[in-house]
């Protein structure tokens, strides 16, 4: 997710559906059957996670690949495999030192090879060539196809019990769509996407903003928003939420000390340097993907997002009449925040499991 190309926005006439007005639309039944689809997977066992990242331009993107592997340490979720969706040589060799640091050193790693995807510059991905951070994988030649290694991960899970965290572009989602069976895979296999996306309130200064993973790959994401299957929920996390969630700069100087080389703090300080507190966007996915039930946000009612040419995004709630909502964006109160942001800064710093 990378702010500094995009103007990133939300969107006029997104005002939130109240329940009162779903009930009096007739909406009422369409909510109480969406949440069951979303909150009833907390039932349904661990998630079974795939990380699908640009991991190029900005650094939340390392901080919540260290979320996943926390989550996972806990037993919260499987981490199946990590997918890039934009270019940059170095991607599968940070990527694989970043899971070889979190004790996961196999974990299989995947790369885009559509060439419409955005190529990025980055800050901090050279950690990579540096001896303190061991890896296997030394180029992007020898990671796996992202599509393909997303859907050999599919097709030997369990239906349903997949959830797939999207914080970037929308390139490998697209292109795993629009491959041969790949919405009818998607159908059997994911339990929710939780992507990390668009913009549904007034932020930035504006309410019309145009996010930055939409705007970098504008057909891809209309491609998700038209194609994704509607039996399969989304929910949307919006530039508003990371912007309310700014990852405390203490937490960067005090909490990574247990190693001399930690790759978050690293990548952290050679992106946004000691004097910032950069936003969670990309992390709020991952939280909500592991513990939709942990009340860390709320959700908006249900409906369909729509992706204009210009890379807006626009929410139509489902009234009554119409087709069971596919979608729902994150809200978040003041008392949500403060604990999220809580649970985000934990997981991010907890010392992996296994020692290497």
């Amino acid at each position: 997710m990378n702010l500094k190309f995009s103007p990133r926005a939300a969107g006029r006439g997104n005002q939130a559906v109240t329940p009162e007005l779903a009930a009096r639309a007739g909406g009422g039944w369409m909510v109480a059957l969406f949440c069951t689809a979303l909150i009833g997977s907390a039932f349904a066992g661990p998630p079974r996670v795939i990380f699908d990242t640009d991991i190029t331009g900005d650094v939340d993107d390392v901080l919540a690949l260290a979320m996943c592997h926390s989550l996972a340490d806990r037993g919260a979720c499987e981490l199946l495999a990590v997918t890039v969706s934009k270019h940059h040589p170095l991607t599968a060799s940070f990527v694989d030192a970043q899971n070889t640091f979190h004790g996961r050193p196999d974990l299989p790693v995947g790369v885009t090879r559509d060439l419409r995807a955005q190529r990025r510059e980055s800050r901090y991905l050279q950690i990579a060539d540096s001896p303190d951070h061991p890896h296997d994988l030394r180029s992007n030649e020898e990671a796996r196809d992202a599509v393909e290694l997303i859907r050999s991960q599919l097709e030997s899970q369990p239906d349903q019990s997949v959830v797939i965290i999207s914080v970037g572009i929308a390139s490998n989602l697209a292109n795993l769509l629009e491959s041969a069976g790949g919405i009818a895979l998607v159908k059997a296999k994911v339990r929710t996407l939780s992507i990390m996306a668009g913009a549904f309130t007034f932020c930035n200064g504006t309410n019309y903003h145009l996010e930055a993973n939409v705007v970098n790959g504008i057909g891809f994401m209309q491609t998700v928003a038209e194609k994704w299957p509607g039996e399969v929920p989304i929910v949307w996390s919006g530039f508003e939420i990371g912007e309310a969630l700014p990852y405390p700069r203490e937490s960067i100087r005090r909490d990574f000390g247990y190693h001399p080389h930690h790759p978050v703090r690293e990548a952290y300080l050679l992106h946004s340097g000691s004097e910032h507190d950069r936003p969670c966007w990309d992390q709020s996915s991952v939280l909500w993907a592991v513990h939709p039930d942990r009340d860390y946000f709320g959700l908006s009612q249900p409906g369909r997002v729509e992706v204009g040419d210009d890379g807006f995004t626009r929410f139509v709630p489902a009234w009554g009449g119409q087709q069971i909502g596919r979608d729902r964006f994150l809200t978040m109160s003041p008392l949500q925040r403060n604990r999220a942001l809580e649970a985000i800064v934990q997981l991010t710093v907890q010392p992996p499991r296994t020692s290497r």
